[in-house]
Formats: structure tokens, C-alpha cells, sequence
């Protein structure tokens, strides 16, 4: 079954005083591109975290971003006791020597000094960090589903087109008696009109038309545009990632096209040529999407 790079996932959790929310969009990608929008306390869990979502979504360009709504006062600021009780200290031993105002005035005064107010940086804690993880599995997990869907519809719109190029196969075989026929006529024209009838040597003429009708033999890249449309539907059943496998089918199909086109020399064929190109463009354009 066929997996799309392009997935969505969502999800959060609730811890003792805040709320984590986590959003992971993936797109196609030949490697995997990873991007991180993190807030500060969870950085040292990044190079774990970028780990985690190569290992589960393995290909793709990757983009996961986390942040967090306080639920309750965290005191992140403290006043420095010890140093505004020195300052107030000084301050009043000023007394014998100016008119010092009361506390009332001086504590407004201390607080705009230095040192008194410590800011406590947030450390990063495990055991938070393993409830936010618990939330990041659950938000691969709907990318994953998402991804799934999306390579269902992917799977029946590129099989339906490897089908319509199959089934193209038979309709050039209809014009290829023709074709032959109607060049061997218009070489036996051209030559009786610039040379004479009786100046044709026939058994000279009789092996040029067979070198010509082996130059413009298809048959075996009938055979080899056949054999690869199957291998194509055979490697979309397989397990595991085959984007690329397909990306590498889908050449060797373009190959064997572009060649029947080159020896069609038959408007009619040339016809069922491009359309069978056209839908390869199509299966092209698909498998770069395709997991």
C-alpha cells in the first residue's frame, strides 16, 4: 500500500502548569529535512526528539512545532532579601549626615538598585519532557493515518493511469501492419518515379525493405513496456517505502515510449504515443509524492 510524504498531525497534553500543544506537517522531499520551532527549556531534547521523527516518518520534509500556555503563576522572579537589606542598611546609616526618608521611600529606591531581583532561568525537566513525547507519538501517529489516506488516493489514480498505458499497448499493434505495407509502397514509388521500373533491382530492393522494417520493429519495446507496467502494480504492493523504486520504474517506462515513438513513423501511432506520455507525466508528477 502506497504512503503519501504528505501528511498533518496534532496533538497536546496538560501538565501541572501548562498546556503543550504540538503540530507536525510533512512534505515531499528526496531526503528527510527536519525543522524544529521549539521553546527554549525543551532544546536540550532536540537532537531525541529529531531522532524519534526520522526514525517514524522516514522520508519527507519535516516541520514540528511546540509551545506552551501558561495555566498558572510560575515565580520565575525572586527579590534578593539579603542584598535589598543591605542597601536599606546604608541607606538609613545616611541619616546622621542628610534627612533620609522613612522605608516607605527608601524600599521603592532599593528595588531599582542592582542585584535585587534574581530571575530563575526554567530548567529542563525529564520527567515533563516524557508527557510532552507521550503527545509528540500521538501527533505521529495522526500524521501517519493522514498519510495513509492520502496514499490510498494516490495508489488508485496512479495504478488507473499505469492501466491506460497497458491497454495503449494492444492499439499501436493495430496500425503496425499497416505501416509497413504503406512504407514499402512509398519507397517503391519514390524509386520508380526518380529511377524507372526497369532500372529496380528487386532483390536489392526486397533486402532494403527488410533492414528497414527490423529498424522500425517495436516488438521488443512492446515486450519491455509490458513487462515494466507489471513490475510497476508489483511494487506498489510491496511493504515499506517505495517512492523512489517507483521514480526509477517510471524512467525505464519513458525510455521504452520514447523509443516506440522514434520508430513509429505512423501518425496514428505517434497519437497513442503522446498520450501514453502524457499519462506517464502524470504517474511522475504522483510518485514524487509517494512515500
Amino acid at each position: 500500500m502506497l504512503k503519501s510524504m504528505t501528511g498533518y498531525g496534532k496533538a497536546g497534553c496538560e501538565l501541572s502548569t501548562k498546556i503543550i500543544s504540538i503540530e507536525i506537517k510533512t512534505l515531499n522531499s528526496k531526503q528527510t529535512d527536519i525543522y524544529t520551532k521549539l521553546p527554549g527549556i525543551y532544546r536540550e531534547a532536540e537532537t531525541e526528539l529529531r531522532n524519534v521523527l526520522a526514525r517514524k516518518l522516514e522520508r519527507g520534509k519535516i516541520e514540528v512545532a511546540i509551545w506552551y500556555e501558561i495555566t498558572e503563576v510560575e515565580r520565575k522572579t525572586v527579590i534578593n532579601q539579603s542584598v535589598l537589606l543591605d542597601y536599606l542598611e546604608q541607606l538609613n546609616g545616611l541619616n546622621e549626615q542628610i534627612k533620609v526618608p522613612d522605608n516607605d521611600v527608601l524600599i521603592p529606591i532599593a528595588m531599582r538598585l542592582p542585584d535585587i531581583l534574581t530571575i530563575h532561568k526554567q530548567e529542563f525537566d525529564p520527567e515533563e519532557w516524557a508527557q510532552v513525547m507521550k503527545a509528540i507519538y500521538e501527533a505521529i501517529d495522526h500524521l501517519k493515518q493522514f498519510r495513509e489516506q492520502e496514499g490510498r488516493n494516490l495508489e488508485v489514480d496512479i495504478k488507473n493511469r499505469i492501466n491506460n498505458i497497458r491497454e495503449l499497448i494492444p492499439e499501436i499493434e493495430k496500425y503496425e501492419a499497416g505501416r509497413i505495407e504503406r512504407t514499402r509502397e512509398r519507397l517503391d514509388t519514390n524509386l520508380v518515379q526518380h529511377i524507372g521500373q526497369d532500372k529496380i533491382d528487386s532483390n536489392r530492393f526486397e533486402q532494403e525493405i527488410l533492414y528497414f522494417i527490423e529498424k522500425l520493429d517495436i516488438t521488443e519495446e512492446k515486450v519491455r513496456l509490458h513487462s515494466h507496467c507489471n513490475y510497476f502494480l508489483e511494487t506498489i504492493n510491496e511493504e515499506g517505502p517505495v517512492g523512489k523504486k517507483l521514480g526509477f520504474i517510471s524512467q525505464e517506462i519513458g525510455r521504452e515510449i520514447n523509443t516506440i515513438g522514434s520508430k513509429a513513423n505512423d501518425k496514428d501511432m505517434q497519437k497513442l504515443v503522446i498520450q501514453m506520455k502524457d499519462e506517464l507525466e502524470k504517474i511522475k508528477e504522483q510518485t514524487l509524492n509517494v512515500l
